[in-house]
Formats: structure tokens, C-alpha cells, sequence
């Protein structure tokens, strides 16, 4: 069983030294889902959301919450990103907005809290944005799906 890398040998947080590790192209993607009512999609996809374009602002929101990751996760180095993409998808079968997130940067340590956070931002703003028609919205299935790069190689979920 691995270790945990953020806790030291006396159970203390602390940040991880990267300043051996080389720097290696790393990516991650990051997936989740907002369901809801049939009525709330219907909201969404024909632009009558009071607070305005919900899947526009979700983005922005998503690529922005990547960018703050340091300051939210308690643990996580300030990274210099060099790309972010948040993708927002309307599913009228599962009456549910899916979002994606893929991030990369040229460094010492991955971006996969920073794929997940993106996800889980624009998630929340959908919520948001939605919330005085919906207040049931369940966000689900946050998680990794991908990441490349780094000493621990690629990762594909199932």
C-alpha cells in the first residue's frame, strides 16, 4: 500500500518538495455531471435562466476555479497552467449537463486537483445559476478520468 505523501513521518501536513523532480509535460481530465428536472434543462438550453448564459458562465467559472486551486486546496503547489479547457454539454436523455476538464502545464507536479477543481467549480456555478428553479440539481461522478506525465506514468479510468 502506498503512503500517504502529504503527512510526514510524525503525522504533520506539509507540502510535498518537488525540487528534485524534473520538469515533464503532465495533462489530466477531469469529469462530472449536474442532473436535474427536465424543466430546468429546458431553462437552460433555450437561454431563459434569469442570472443569464448558465453554460458560458460555468466555464468561465470552471477555468478560473482551475487557476485558484493553491488557494482552496490547502496542499497544493501553485502551478504555472499553460492550458485549461472546460467543456459544458447538455444531455437531454439524462437530463443533465456534463462537464470537462483538461488541463497541462510543462512542471514538477501533476494538474489533476486542478482538472477536478475546474469540474467541480463550473458544477457549482451551474447549480447556482439554476437554483431558483431546481433546487433538487445533484452533482455527480466528479473524478479523474486521465493524466500523463510525471514519474507515475498515464492513468486511464475504466
Amino acid at each position: 500500500m502506498s503512503k500517504l505523501t502529504h503527512i510526514d513521518e510524525n503525522g504533520n501536513a506539509h507540502m510535498v518538495d518537488v525540487s528534485d523532480k524534473g520538469q515533464t509535460e503532465r495533462s489530466a481530465t477531469a469529469k462530472g455531471s449536474v442532473l436535474m428536472q427536465p424543466e430546468t434543462m429546458a431553462l437552460i438550453q433555450g437561454g431563459d435562466v434569469k442570472k443569464g448564459d448558465v453554460l458560458s458562465v460555468a466555464q468561465l467559472a470552471g477555468i478560473m476555479g482551475a487557476k485558484k486551486t493553491p488557494d482552496l486546496i490547502p496542499l497544493c503547489h501553485p502551478l504555472d497552467l499553460t492550458s485549461v479547457k472546460v467543456e459544458l454539454t447538455c444531455d437531454t436523455q439524462r437530463n443533465a449537463v456534463n462537464i470537462e476538464a483538461t488541463c497541462k502545464l510543462k512542471g514538477r507536479t501533476g494538474v489533476e486537483m486542478e482538472a477536478l477543481t475546474a469540474v467541480s467549480i463550473a458544477a457549482l456555478t451551474v447549480y447556482d445559476m439554476c437554483k431558483a428553479a431546481d433546487k433538487g440539481m445533484r452533482i455527480v461522478d466528479i473524478r479523474l478520468t486521465h493524466k500523463a506525465g510525471g514519474k507515475s506514468g498515464e492513468f486511464k479510468a475504466d
